[in-house]
């Protein structure tokens, strides 16, 4: 996708489109549960619609990316798992038109309501469009993602309207199948049809290590004297933000490897989004190297941990084991997310 950033009349037309959609004030007769979709005529990709204000705390449209983004929306909705906002966060794929009061709007938002001569006024009045990407901070939108998003305002005007005089039209023929606007060229104009479609299959993210060092290895065996211990180890999204230049700002994997027995945290080591992989095994041979010993096994909580660390500690004769809790790593990444954010997990 093109970062370019929208042009005035694509931001005219994102605005028109969202103070349409507020107008009629969809949310009085509209579930967060009423899902449907809009198909991307520039690639295919489907977003799910969601209407949120039904019960008067927050008024948007989010557009819930592919059926991973819709999958991360029905596992926050279900309450199911129990999260907090930064998890919640992660889970997120979705572009957002909400409606806010004027205090959490940023310059630049101010900028083009200025530069398109508009008015709010009042609660819950001022338009603001962001961008949600798992482990990244909610961001400005793209020429792109502007041009989509004003398409699903102006296809959830059209569905919410029908809606309201007959709320059967959601209903699926076949169950998991959602109502789907998917857009067809008459010569230069864009006309949209109705279609009954089931989400494609989430596609499987293969996790593969590493290639280990051979000569690294045996290095490592042999200037090690003797092995002790349980270790923890994991990683978890920070809840701090870093910027790099004019990149957009994430939330950096933190990893840890803690003592399971005295709570001493061993290692801590902080990562972006797209080196976190390469540099967790990096952190955990470096650590070895430093102390000089191995530990008798180690614990992880999450399957990505796991196949990352098997490669090497197959090599290194380590015990590695999937368990449900890690209680000394849980009470650090606690304490850092209390003394990070003032507040406890």
């Amino acid at each position: 996708m093109s970062d370019s950033s929208p042009s005035v009349q694509e931001w005219k037309n994102l605005y028109d489109a969202a103070i349409k959609f507020k107008e009629i004030g969809s949310w009085n007769w509209m579930w967060d549960s009423d899902i449907f979709g809009v198909q991307n005529p520039a690639n295919g990709e489907i977003g799910y619609c969601c209407i949120m204000g039904r019960l008067g705390e927050h008024f948007a449209l989010a557009l819930y990316l592919g059926t991973d983004g819709l999958e991360g929306y029905l596992r926050i909705r279900s309450g199911k798992i129990p999260m907090d906002y930064f998890d919640a966060l992660h889970l997120q794929k979705c572009l957002m038109a909400s409606f806010e009061d004027r205090q959490f709007l940023q310059k630049p938002d101010i900028q083009i309501i200025k530069k398109l001569d508009l008015k709010f006024r009042g609660r819950n009045s001022w338009p603001l469009f962001r961008s949600y990407r798992p482990g990244y901070h909610p961001w400005y939108l793209t020429s792109e993602e502007a041009r989509y998003l004003t398409l699903a305002l102006q296809q959830a005007i059209e569905v919410s309207l029908r809606f309201k005089k007959d709320p059967d039209i959601l209903t699926p023929p076949k169950e998991n199948y959602y109502l789907v606007r998917v857009p067809e060229m008459e010569g230069e104009c864009l006309r949209w049809r109705d279609e009954w479609i089931e989400p494609q299959p989430i596609e499987k993210v293969e996790i593969v290590a590493e290639l280990i060092d051979d000569v690294r290895i045996e290095r490592i065996k042999k200037m090690v004297s003797h092995r002790y211990g349980v270790w923890e180890a994991d990683f978890f999204h920070s809840p701090t933000v870093v910027r790099e230049k004019e990149e957009r700002p994430y939330y950096p994997y933190v990893f840890l490897l803690v003592d399971h027995h005295s709570y001493f945290i061993l290692n801590a080591h902080l990562s972006a989004p797209s080196k976190y992989r390469s540099e967790f095994p990096e952190q955990f041979l470096n650590l070895i190297a430093n102390i000089k010993f191995l530990p008798n096994e180690i614990l992880v909580r999450k399957e990505e941990v796991f196949k990352l660390l098997e490669p090497i500690t197959s090599e290194l004769n380590i015990k590695l084991r999937l368990v449900k809790r890690l209680t000394a790593l849980e009470e650090a990444q606690n304490n850092m997310f209390e003394f990070l954010t003032n507040r406890k997990l």
